[in-house]
């Protein structure tokens, strides 16, 4: 018997490797669910890699926030009530 899904809304928290977050996030698309991804910890390293994955999350309209404050200028900034409200929001939340 097969049951339909429904589309889910997937948080991915780019904590310790960023690059990989930016690349599970995208991947993720392919499912068709909704997904964010939230920069954490420190500023994203300004390198090729990086700057491939960010033109891959263009490519998969997924816009990234941060918490981190020196990011801010560039992503749209969650302080600590609207990451509580992004998680709640969230059916599934990567942590990576």
């Amino acid at each position: 018997m097969r049951t339909e899904s429904r589309r889910k809304e997937i948080l991915v928290l780019a904590r310790r490797d960023h690059t990989e977050a930016m690349r599970v996030a995208a991947g993720l698309t392919i499912f068709g669910h909704a997904v964010g991804l939230v920069f954490m910890g420190r500023p994203v390293a300004e390198n090729e890699e990086n700057a491939a994955m960010a033109e891959l999350l263009e490519l998969s309209d997924i816009a990234p926030r941060t918490t981190v404050a020196a990011m801010a200028e560039d992503l749209p900034y969650l302080d600590a009530g609207a990451f509580a409200k992004a998680l709640r929001a969230a059916d599934i939340v990567v942590s990576l």
